[in-house]
Order: C-alpha cells, then structure tokens, then sequence
C-alpha cells in the first residue's frame, strides 16, 4: 500500500442520496447552536431550519428574525406542541441535565432527535431519555460529529483494512482553557446539577473515549481514574484535570488525559503491531490524520474542516438516515454506553481503584 493509495478516500462514504429536506426546530439558542449549528444547515444539503426554541419569545423571535427562520418559540411552546407542523426533527443544544425533557416532548410529537452528547446528565436518565425514543419508536441519534469526519473516517477504514495490524494501545489528550473562552465561573459547565458527573471528562474527554470506541469498534470493560480541582472556580466538579486508563475489549489499554483548564490541545494516537494512525489536531475542526507503516508515511489535512462543516457533515448524515429509513449509528444506545463508561470513570476516581463496566 503506498502513500497515494492511503491518503485517497470518498469524503461521504455514507451518503445514500435520499430525497426529501429534514426541518428542524433548534431547541437552545446558545453559541454553539447559534455560531456553529445555524451556519452548518444553511450549508447542509438535506436539512433546513424551520423552528428556533429558546426561553423566552424575544431571544427566539429575535435570533428567528436575523436568520430568517419562519419561527421562534419558547420552551413551554414546544412542550405545549406549538409550530409541531413547521418541522420534521429537533436539534437538542441545552445543557446536559435538561436533554431528557425535551426527548419526551419529541417522542410524544413523533419527531426524530440529533442530541448533543454527552447524552443527558446521568447514566440513569440518559437510559430514561433512551426508552423515551423507544418507545415513541422515532430516530434518536447522539450527536458525535467525529463519527463524520472524514479523516476519521479514512482512519477507521485503514484501521480495518489492517495498515496498523493488531492494535496494541491507544492514546488521547482533550483540553481547553475553558474559563478563558468564558469568563464566567458560575456557567453551567462547573455546576454538577447541570453538568453531571463533572466537567472535563463530561465535555471533554467523551471526545478520544468515544472516537477509540468508534475507530476501534471495542468497548471499555474496567476504568481506572485520578482527578483534581484547585482552582475555585471547579469547587462543585472534581475533574478540573483527570487521568483516565481504559481497557478496552481484548485487553487494549486506552490512557487519557482532559482539562477544562489548560492549554488547548486535542490528539488521538492509535498504535498496532504494524503501524500508527494519529489524529493531531483532533476534536475541535481541522482534523489531520499522519499515517505510518512499514515505509509508508502520509498526512492527510482537511484543511477545509472547521467545526462547521463538522456539523455540517453531522446534519446531513442524519437527514440522510432519516429521510431514507436507514439504521444510524451513534444512536441514542451507543450514547448511553459512554455515559455508563463516565460514571465507572468517576467512581473509579471516588474508590481509587478499578471499577468493571
């Protein structure tokens, strides 16, 4: 295989071609969903913004106006069932410990959900939120857009194709000066009742878990942790900074490092008997694949990747399962498992010894 052959690869592999346009209603109109979210489905081939949810008229109706989007409701409107005609599926963008609502209401309404992950708050409700799509039988799909991007993509298929051999171990750093993106000690990412089970590994370190789960199609079987919390601001979480060891089926270890509170720097490294794929930068746009094996050594950049066309890709390959009836993956199960592999990592940190999952 030489190095022409592994950096060729079909950016949507995925793509059935469906006909037909998905509407959403975004339900919180943070930055993300605002910044990030509004501009990926103006770009998205199979999507449009119908419905724009946050919690009160005039943030909706105002946000509605300057994105020219037919409409903005309130929270007890969406629950109330207002505008359920104007849209086919919902976007849930809230904190973590407010997804399960929302889900319940879109059962009820028989609308498809893309939920931001992790998937709720606790492993107990996000398997509540689970039976609630079940059991309205509608598309729940957790929202892991590395799932879509493409040199992750073109690094899963060589992982399969064997250019790594057997993989032997997998490394992976995710941290952010998160209190320098937003100076604001009180949000909601350091307050437990809201976040969960703590910060960095919550919104951070679900990035190198879940992308090793993906690539590697193994799960966690035992977690081993340490964390901390000096600076005030993280007295109410206890992973300021967290140290995480996996082991994965068939006995490979995952070791995992993630910070709210540090440098910015994203990396997934995955080594086999034969070769190495490592992802650098990572998780937060721009995602560059190197590539080494026996004499074959390559880069992929995609240079063109930022977070929005992340999402772009992410969106549209929902509509696509949607619209076409097809099976997605990460659904709403494989969202509960990282959240069960969550709880056994802080557990692990609480006993200070191995916990089984």
């Amino acid at each position: 295989m030489n190095a022409t052959m592994v950096t060729e690869f079909a950016k949507r592999d995925w793509e059935t071609a469906a006909d037909g346009t998905v509407r959403f209603a975004l339900i919180g109109l943070g930055w993300w969903t605002v910044d990030i979210v509004i501009p990926a489905i103006e770009q998205a081939d199979y999507c449009e913004t119908a419905v724009l949810v946050s919690s009160s008229t005039e943030k909706a109706q105002r946000l509605a106006d300057r994105h020219d989007v037919d409409r903005g409701i309130t929270y007890d409107e969406y629950h109330d069932g207002a505008a359920s005609d104007a849209y086919d599926a919902v976007y849930i963008g809230t904190p973590n410990a407010y997804h399960l609502e929302y889900v319940e209401t879109a059962a009820e309404l028989d609308k498809a959900v893309l939920c931001e992950k992790p998937l709720e708050a606790t492993a107990e409700r996000a398997e509540q939120l689970v039976d609630a799509a079940a059991d309205g039988d509608i598309p729940l799909m957790t929202a892991y857009r590395m799932h879509t991007e493409p040199a992750v993509r073109r690094a899963k298929e060589l992982i399969e194709d064997g250019f790594i051999g057997e993989p032997t171990q997998v490394y992976g750093n995710n941290t952010q000066p998160l209190l320098e993106m937003i100076p604001d000690p009180d949000q909601w990412r350091l307050d437990s009742d809201v976040t969960g089970y703590g910060t960095s590994v919550m919104d951070l370190g679900i990035y190198p878990i879940n992308t090793a789960r993906f690539l590697l199609e193994r799960d966690p079987v035992q977690a081993e942790a340490r964390m901390s919390s000096t600076h005030e601001a993280f007295d109410d979480v206890p992973d300021q900074f967290a140290t995480i060891t996996l082991t994965l089926e068939d006995d490979v270890p995952l070791v995992c490092t993630t910070s709210q509170h540090a440098q910015e720097d994203t990396e997934l490294k995955i080594i086999g008997t034969d070769g190495l794929i490592e992802l650098s930068p990572a998780f937060h746009g721009e995602a560059t694949l190197h590539l080494s094996s026996g004499s074959v050594e390559a880069t992929i950049e995609d240079t063109d990747f930022t977070e929005v066309e992340e999402m772009r890709e992410e969106f549209d390959y929902f509509a696509d399962r949607v619209l076409g009836d097809e099976p997605i993956l990460p659904d709403g199960r494989h969202g509960l498992d990282d959240l069960r592999t969550i709880e056994a990592i802080h557990e692990a940190a609480e006993r200070d010894e191995p916990v089984d999952i």
